[in-house]
């Protein structure tokens, strides 16, 4: 417990270095509008909100995981404020810690703060093959009164963590079996690199609701994770996955092709109002950002308020001048491939 409880600190402290982050490019700068200078709309009545797993959003946005646990407490309570002001979605961090220490539950109980948001439970899918099973993925969602529960995939992380949990053989099987048996959607979530469409389809055929794709982007976990480690060989490999996984784009454009497609949510490198427009565009339902609301929240209160009215500002003024009114109209608004 102590070790989790350490590392759930350092991780913290380390996501928000920016020598953390990524070499990958998300792939938003391959693509624009055509600009439409008579956009025949009233900027006033531009609708920005969108509705998801039975919540409307005013924001096609949610606050994706970042932590629970050790200070995590403090950072969930004041990220939820900013949910529940901005109507925004949010996931919390891992509730392993939770799992294994009762204490720690109240760590993630943010439905105090934030009663009327979508709300999302969250634990590690490869937990399944290490004893956790149905009982725990609804206890994690009674634990915070949850809307769904988020299962998320993380295997080079692990891959590079002291003591990874690194046996991911016959996980499918086990997520379609707590589709059947919980009586919430599950969302599946990669961390940073990306889910492919053939991994979303198969997902898709045992029962997942939706991915949230992670793509490559932000957060180099490999990268990270090497920090931790006093292993040279560990720290000389992690440099070889600095530039690894699949970019958003890439991600949010080939599910969006599967057939009755899965939910998607857009999340890795989503950082300004026109990546959530592009988003929209290519096929998501909804985006998601985790590292630059911590690092916001982690200034003040004010810094992730005035994160929040940037986007909501950009994302607005971006459908103006697309010459869209609402998000069922960007959904079918022409994006140009530039590279």
């Amino acid at each position: 417990m102590d070790k989790i409880l350490r590392r759930k600190k350092d991780h913290i402290a380390l996501f928000q270095d920016m020598e953390n982050l990524s070499q990958a490019d998300a792939g938003f700068g391959r693509y624009r509008f055509e600009h439409n200078a008579l956009p025949e709309i009233d900027y006033a009545e531009i609708d920005t909100s969108v509705n998801f797993l039975n919540h409307k959003l005013r924001l096609p946005l949610m606050i994706s995981s970042i932590t629970g646990g050790s200070n995590g407490e403090r950072v969930n309570r004041t990220l939820a404020g900013i949910a529940n002001d901005f109507g925004l979605g949010m996931a919390v961090g891992s509730q392993r810690i939770a799992l294994e220490d009762r204490s720690w539950e109240d760590s993630f109980r943010i439905r105090r703060y934030a009663p009327n948001i979508l709300l999302l439970a969250n634990m590690g899918a490869v937990q399944l093959n290490y004893g956790y099973a149905t009982d725990e993925c609804r206890r994690i969602v009674d634990m915070i009164e949850a809307d769904a529960l988020v299962l998320h995939l993380n295997p080079l992380q692990e891959a590079f963590q002291a003591d990874g949990n690194t046996n991911f053989s016959g996980l499918l099987k086990r997520i379609g079996k707590i589709c059947a048996s919980i009586e919430h959607p599950v969302i599946v979530k990669e961390i940073g690199y990306g889910i492919s469409a053939p991994t979303a389809k198969k997902l898709q055929d045992v029962g997942v609701y939706g991915v949230d794709v992670g793509g490559a982007g932000s957060v180099s976990w490999s990268s990270l994770e090497s920090q931790l480690s006093k292993d040279v060989v560990v720290k000389n490999a992690s440099n070889a996955f600095r530039d690894w996984g699949n970019p958003t784009t890439d991600c949010i454009a080939s599910i969006a092709k599967i057939k009755d497609k899965i939910k998607i949510i857009a999340g890795g490198g989503v950082k300004t109002g026109v990546d959530i427009a592009k988003s929209i565009a290519l096929g998501a339902d909804i985006c998601s950002n985790a590292f630059d609301f911590l690092q916001k929240i982690m200034i003040s209160y004010a810094d992730c308020e005035n994160f929040v009215e940037t986007i909501a500002l950009e994302l607005k003024a971006a459908m103006l001048c697309i010459g869209c009114g609402n998000i069922s109209e960007l959904r079918s608004a022409k994006l140009l491939k530039v590279g």
